[in-house]
């Protein structure tokens, strides 16, 4: 889920950058340091937004820069467990599928992709059921659920897992719809 946080930190303000705005310099190192980093509190810093406030500088014995408090908003991405989330197929393995939910990837393992035996069809750009006939695509938009989350603060590769194997999930799209055969079947049509 994508929201805006107000994050509190510091910033390091090096001697040669004494003569620029104090905004301008505090919100070119936040970007240097913040955007793209996965933090287990934020979730996925995307975009330094906006500094609301600036302290006062400290120096330090030793480093010639001065430091100082800020107040700032990033654009953060931070998946949720038990999110239903759509997202593209990445990559097809004999092992599940990469689907690109946001700026992460996640796993559906092929036990997970659906009620039926998955194999891998011969040039492995697909995965086929043999009793349904679905087949899943790189390419092909899916409607998954987020039941874990890994990945160390720092690391951008957080891993997501992504069933898709509940009913009202799977392929979305305007051809084979597993969503739409679900709602088709709910409704007795």
């Amino acid at each position: 889920m994508y929201s805006i946080v107000t994050v509190r930190d510091k910033v390091r303000i090096p001697p040669r950058d004494f003569g620029k705005p104090i905004r301008e310099s505090a919100l070119q190192y936040l970007r240097k340091t913040s955007e793209n980093v996965l933090d287990r509190d934020i979730g996925l810093m995307i975009a330094v937004i906006d500094i609301e406030d600036i302290g006062p500088g400290k120096l330090i014995p030793g480093d010639g820069a001065t430091y100082h408090s800020v107040v700032y908003k990033v654009l953060a991405f931070k998946p949720i467990r038990g999110e239903v989330v759509e997202g593209s197929v990445v990559e097809i393995m004999d092992f599940g599928a990469f689907v690109r939910v946001g700026p992460l990837d996640g796993l559906c393992h092929v036990s997970q992709i659906c009620d039926d035996f998955i194999t891998q069809d011969q040039k492995g750009n697909a995965l086929l059921g043999k009793e349904t006939g679905r087949i899943l695509s790189e390419g092909d938009y899916v409607r998954a659920c987020i039941t874990s989350i890994s990945g160390e603060a720092g690391d951008r590769s957080g891993e997501l897992g992504l069933p898709m194997r509940q009913r009202f999930l799977g392929k979305t799209g305007p051809d084979q719809s597993w969503v739409e055969e679900d709602l088709k079947r709910a409704r007795g049509e």
